[in-house]
């Protein structure tokens, strides 16, 4: 892939997490660390733990964009981290934080 074309994508995925970050960003509403779960109006509570999670793996999404722009720079992107084996252009276009071909992927899914 071509490096303008990487970090053009890259770029994208910066501000589309960026983006959904501010939204999960927010602190809980005061009267919700009151709560006991359980009590009746305790659907805070659920949604302030649904919304942590969130930002948690959006933030792990962020961490994986700046890994991916380290190796654009070190000229090793679209390289897996694990074997130096060449990411095909489609993986990296739909995703273009991929660290691994989809075989590496799949391994070690399992």
């Amino acid at each position: 892939m071509e490096p303008e074309r990487a970090r053009e994508l890259l770029a994208q995925e910066r501000e589309r997490l960026e983006s959904a970050l501010q939204l999960h960003s927010g602190a809980p509403d005061e009267g919700d660390q009151e709560i006991t779960p359980g009590e009746l109006g305790s659907e805070g509570l659920y949604q302030d733990e649904l919304d942590e999670g969130r930002r948690r793996d959006l933030e792990s999404q962020l961490a994986a964009v700046a890994r991916a722009e380290e190796r654009l720079r070190n000229g090793t992107y679209g390289l897996s981290v694990q074997s130096g084996t060449p990411i095909p252009d489609a993986r990296l276009e739909a995703r273009p934080t991929a660290e691994l071909t989809v075989e590496e992927q799949q391994a070690q899914d399992r």
